[in-house]
């Protein structure tokens, strides 16, 4: 039986690729840079997007400078190398799979100049892409520069990146990412950590021809002031001012020897509208790649004091709480994917520890005194705004009331219907009145679906033995009916636009003609029939604005031309006093 051994070999070419594919975002160019520079021990980086002409056409150009201690022969080595890192096992590194600068290769054009003790090298590889695309490792052409540069440094000039597409290196965009997502945005400030306290970088976006020097570490709001001044100065908004930070140290319950960092800030949205131009509101134009509040807002996990992904489903119990929370939990023992997209590759019974030591902080601050805080503001903001909806309500109401026609009849006050419910209102006051104004009683009234009434049609006969109908209520009488004709006995209806001899249309399509007869005895009323040749039953409508004037000769007329006492101005009293 024959034997043999196969020793696994790596597919180089598509290695390279699949690697400089992998970072889905082209703005992982620029994470991947800054932490290059911070590794590097630099005081100051320098990003500068531009878009220059190279055979007539426009070419993307990314310059990225800073002053560290630059590049040897190894360290050029290790740059363009996949999986090869000098720094892997080094717990100060951020870079330690090798494969950060892979992202560089998605270009056209790749050069490097470094300095480190002494001497410069300047290094180029031409076409990365295109060849590794063609299946073909790209070489680098290194050659040293005398004289040297005197200064330490590096500098990386990346031509024609992610085939020239271009629309994400806005400035403003630029800004947002490197503040949250790289280390130039680091919350190691929050945790009294002060090693790049005072670091430059210099941003310079494509729609910008002047830098801009950004302060290192991400952004903050300071807390907000007493809760009675932030109630007191902003009333029902107070909730959206509200601003704490609380921070945590702590150590896993069944890891002991792992340390993590967590800052949990809880902000109201105008505290992060007044520092986050990128969100989204209502009457702002917002920069371009704008997101609301629910798409950035809530806790991310971080390594290295950047964010890697957010974990909102751990703290979420009633829906989108997490919007309150611009918070972070950071932890070095998290196991990165090779784009740093996720921290999927950390075991299980560490995220699990991970998980409750989250849980815990959120259950410890709406727990305390900062979430009573919000809810006290919540409480007094939303006891405003229902006294102040019923006090402006009541204000309306009344002018509303001082607006509308009314009529008197038997010592009462009738008022002009302006909804269904009025109709029905006025309908009941005058069959209790005049009993013997309609043809007909109601028996039972339900708004909740279908036609409104049930009605009996000889009032006399007895509930059990009495034939029963519907009747609808109407403001106004249109011709497309939202119900079945069947059933149907009559229909009340403040006015209509109806015609003699237009047709209406019920839900099952069944048309009826309208009839008006002219009022034509003493003490008679215009008749409305509703009328189907096929059918015995004609539906009457009581059209209540001409029924009443011709039948009880009343007349609405607004309210402030009537002199009784029962139908004066309202408030008018309170104004003579």
């Amino acid at each position: 039986m024959a034997s043999f051994t196969i020793t696994p070999k790596v597919d180089q070419t598509q290695e390279f690729l699949e690697i400089a594919n992998d970072f889905s975002n082209p703005l992982e160019l620029v994470r991947e840079a800054i932490s290059n520079a911070f590794d590097a021990q630099a005081t100051k980086i320098t990003l500068k997007f531009t878009v220059e002409k190279e055979q007539g056409e426009p070419v993307l150009h990314i310059v990225i400078e800073d002053d560290g201690h630059g590049m040897d022969e190894a360290g050029l080595q290790s740059f363009f190398d996949l999986g090869n890192s000098l720094r892997r096992g080094d717990p100060q590194s951020i870079g330690e799979k090798g494969h950060g600068t892979k992202v560089y290769f998605n270009s056209a054009r790749i050069e490097v100049i470094t300095t480190k003790k002494g001497q410069t090298y300047h290094a180029t590889m031409l076409s990365p892409f295109k060849k590794l695309f063609n299946r073909e490792i790209p070489t680098v052409d290194v050659t040293e520069i005398l004289p040297a540069r005197s200064e330490t440094g590096t500098t990386v000039a990346i031509v024609g990146y992610n085939n020239n597409r271009r629309e994400l290196f806005t400035h403003e965009r630029l800004k947002d990412y490197i503040q949250w997502f790289t280390k130039f945005g680091s919350i190691e400030t929050s945790f009294d950590l002060k090693d790049h306290v005072g670091m430059e970088l210099h941003l310079t976006g494509l729609d910008r021809s002047v830098s801009e020097r950004l302060d290192f570490g991400h952004y903050f709001p300071p807390d907000s002031k007493n809760m009675q001044y932030l109630f007191d100065e902003h009333l029902v908004k107070a909730p959206d001012y509200y601003c704490k930070r609380i921070v945590k140290e702590g150590h896993l319950r069944h890891f002991p020897e792992i340390k993590y960092s967590a800052v949990f800030c809880l902000e109201g949205n105008k505290v992060k509208q007044s520092y986050n131009k990128m969100l989204t509101r209502p009457g702002y134009k917002a920069p371009e790649g704008a997101y609301t509040v629910q798409q950035r807002y809530g806790v991310w996990l971080c390594k290295d004091f950047i964010p890697i992904g957010k974990k909102n489903e751990w703290i979420t119990f009633k829906g989108s709480e997490y919007t309150k929370f611009h918070a972070f939990f950071n932890c070095q023992n998290f196991r990165l994917t090779a784009n740093r997209g996720s921290v999927d590759n950390t075991p299980a019974d560490i995220m699990s520890d991970v998980k409750d030591a989250m849980i815990e902080i959120y259950n410890g601050i709406v727990q305390g005194d900062a979430w009573r805080e919000i809810e006290w503001l919540e409480g007094e903001a939303e006891g405003y705004r229902t006294s102040e909806r019923e006090r402006t309500d009541f204000e309306w109401r009344i002018k509303k009331a001082n607006k509308s026609n009314v009529c008197e009849y038997k010592g009462k006050v009738l008022v002009e219907p302006e909804r269904e419910s009025g109709v029905l209102a006025l309908f009941l006051i005058l069959d209790m009145l005049t009993p013997e104004l309609f043809p007909f009683g109601i028996v039972d009234y339900d708004t909740h679906s279908g036609i409104d009434v049930i009605a009996i049609a000889d009032k006399t006969t007895p509930l059990q033995h009495a034939k029963l109908y519907y009747v609808e209520f109407k403001l106004w009488l249109t011709a497309q009916f939202n119900h079945s004709f069947e059933n149907l006995f009559s229909i009340v209806c403040w006015d209509t636009e109806i015609k003699n001899g237009d047709i209406l249309t019920d839900v099952n399509t069944e048309e009826r003609k309208m009839q008006i007869v002219p009022d034509g005895d003493p003490g008679g009323y215009t008749k409305y029939f509703l009328d189907h040749p096929k059918k015995a039953h004609k539906i009457q409508v009581f059209v209540l604005k001409d029924y009443l004037r011709e039948k009880l000769g009343l007349e609405f007329r607004p309210r402030t031309t009537l002199q009784t006492p029962a139908t004066t101005n309202l408030g008018a009293s309170s104004k003579s006093k």
